[in-house]
């Protein structure tokens, strides 16, 4: 096994994005095998690599991580992303799992028909803006970090989750003026700004070649 960091994913964001996120955001680099066909996925499952039969995957001092909470746990810890203590890593996990909430109501658009996509949007702009935005711009209210005094996992998954939901709701940060400072501050780290820079390993928004991917790789049925 590699002693690099090796993420097997697919060519696009989906539920590795944020571990992407995190690696980039402590300055770590990572290589990547993106999965273009089945047999790739079948190889994996048959050597054993995939403890659940299912990605993300993610090679990292000597350990084969599957399950994203998992990896992004141990990615955290690893590069001091997650808090000074228990009480400080208790309100980065709350508010990361509500990121991923929040997250994974964006991620399965590609995924629904298309009369169920305006719902879903409807539904995911309301509740972002209802249910999640005002807690992390309260979190944010003289606070440069949203836990303690220096960045951890949470703070990365806010600047991905506002600048996904930008992409579809470009102006729905217009009442939030903590989270737009939030985003200049974050913008203003060289690991961040560099992560955000064409050429990244960032990935782009998904399209139907991804969808295509993701579907014959797993053999979905949608």
């Amino acid at each position: 096994m590699s002693e690099k960091v090796v993420l097997y994913y697919f060519n696009g964001r989906g539920v590795m994005e944020s571990t992407r996120w995190l690696l980039a955001a402590a300055g770590v680099q990572f290589e990547e095998v993106l999965l273009t066909k089945r047999e790739q996925f079948e190889k994996l499952m048959n050597d054993g690599a995939l403890m659940f039969q299912q990605l993300p995957l993610v090679e990292i001092d000597g350990m084969q991580l599957v399950q994203s909470k998992a990896i992004m746990n141990y990615i955290a810890g690893k590069y001091n992303l997650k808090g000074k203590d228990l009480k400080e890593g208790a309100m980065i996990e709350m508010y990361s799992e509500g990121l991923r909430d929040l997250m994974e109501m964006i991620m399965i658009l590609p995924f629904k028909k298309p009369d169920e996509k305006e719902t879903q949007l409807g539904v995911t702009q309301e509740k972002a803006r209802s249910r999640y935005l005002p807690v992390y711009e309260k979190a944010l209210s003289g606070s440069q970090y949203l836990v303690g005094s220096q960045l951890s996992r949470a703070d990365v998954h806010l600047m991905e989750a506002t600048l996904m939901l930008e992409e579809k709701f470009p102006t729905i940060l217009s009442t939030f003026p903590n989270l737009k400072a939030f985003q200049d501050r974050m913008r203003s780290l060289p690991t961040i700004n560099k992560f955000l820079q064409p050429g990244s390993q960032r990935k782009p928004k998904p399209d139907d070649a991804y969808l295509k991917n993701v579907t014959e790789v797993l053999k979905l049925q949608l």
